[in-house]
């Protein structure tokens, strides 16, 4: 007969210790058969450029070679060593080495430092010459960051995707939007480096602005017009994605959030809270033009919330409004410097990454150009 006596106190709280300390154990030895196939992965990619051209990097190499290699590997481990793996496991090399040398280079500068390893075994490596990246993410994420080809957004993306534990899909969704240039056209220089170096840092209201804010989840298309609460529902409806797209901190508060004053009603769109700048975001929609009673209307919003709702901890509140066309010289001349309100456009569809790409570049030129 079962034993249905009802643990007490003391036996509820050790087994929540122990399941607990089972549960982080699973997770990282998950984690650690990930990490231990890319470094894997990284010494297969070593060993085919070495024996390619002792380690220096060519256009091509003989597909009969990795193909004969393909069948070797296939016949004595099973499938998962395709001629296509093995290309990607050189590409990886040849991409991450040239991140190993740079911070090779610099940590020499300071002090001699040999990145760790996971894998011990000195007949595999020579660890008084190689060194290695830190690697934390699977063997599929770094297939799809291998494609981004400007080295510091690639850093920004695998910083981003360890930090916020975001899925292959999730990864390929924040490439395929180009995040990195669109964060990256709304700071200056040095908040640009900071980028590749350190990922998103959220310290003021700037850094959570996005524009375009990129919208292609919607499923709305770009050449049909829609009413603003179409919009809206369309949002509420894919609410996961859009706080991806939104960043770091966002939590989803309410929509059509009602307040009254001088007895009348008004209704905020949507209303989040950023736990990292500790304030609260209003956000309104605008099919249409942007006007400057849209402005002026988003500015007694925040100035509701500011006086009648932020708490004396908090920051103050950040108002967006999301339009579909804006002009910069309006929102200028109509609110003014400290308003703490931002215009973003946003898209029906992904942006064209060339495009943003190559407007960062002339944005940083012309930077470079007045520095000088």
């Amino acid at each position: 007969m079962a034993d249905n006596k009802i643990p007490s106190a003391r036996i509820e709280q050790l087994f929540e210790k122990i399941s607990t300390l089972i549960e982080q154990s699973r997770f990282a030895i998950a984690r650690t058969v990930k990490t231990t196939e890319v470094y894997a992965k990284y010494e297969i990619g070593k060993y085919i450029v070495e024996d390619e051209q002792g380690g220096v990097e060519r256009a091509a190499y003989g597909k009969a070679t990795l193909k004969e290699l393909s069948q070797l590997l296939t016949q004595n481990y099973g499938d998962g060593w395709s001629v296509e793996t093995l290309t990607a496991c050189r590409k990886f090399f040849i991409v991450y080495s040239k991140i190993v040398n740079t911070v090779h280079d610099i940590k020499n500068n300071n002090q001699d430092d040999t990145l760790n390893h996971p894998i011990k075994n000195k007949d595999l490596l020579d660890y008084e010459s190689v060194h290695y990246p830190q690697f934390k993410l699977s063997w599929s994420h770094y297939l799809v960051l291998m494609r981004v080809d400007n080295p510091d957004a690639r850093s920004f993306y695998e910083i981003e995707c360890d930090r916020q534990d975001w899925s292959v899909r999730q990864l390929k969704r924040q490439v395929g939007s180009s995040l990195y240039e669109r964060l990256a056209l709304s700071r200056d220089k040095d908040e640009v480096m900071r980028l590749a170096l350190e990922g998103q840092t959220v310290e003021k209201p700037t850094d959570i602005i996005k524009d375009p804010i990129t919208l292609e989840f919607l499923g709305l298309k770009p050449d049909v017009s829609f009413s603003e609460s179409r919009l809206e529902n369309a949002i509420i409806s894919k609410m996961q994605q859009f706080l991806l797209e939104l960043g770091k901190g966002f939590l989803f508060e309410a929509r059509q959030r009602r307040f009254t004053f001088d007895e009348r009603h008004f209704y905020v769109d949507l209303v989040f809270y950023n736990r990292l700048l500790q304030c609260y975001v209003l956000i309104d929609l605008k099919t249409g033009d942007l006007t400057h009673q849209d402005l002026g209307q988003m500015q007694m919003y925040v100035n509701y919330y500011d006086k009648y709702v932020k708490q004396e901890f908090e920051r103050p509140t950040v108002g967006i409004l999301l339009c579909q066309e804006k002009s910069d010289a309006l929102v200028e001349l109509t609110l003014p410097a400290n308003a703490n309100i931002y215009a973003s456009q946003y898209q029906l569809y992904l942006p064209d990454k060339k495009l943003l790409q190559a407007k960062l570049q002339q944005w940083i030129n012309e930077f470079n150009e007045q520095i000088q």
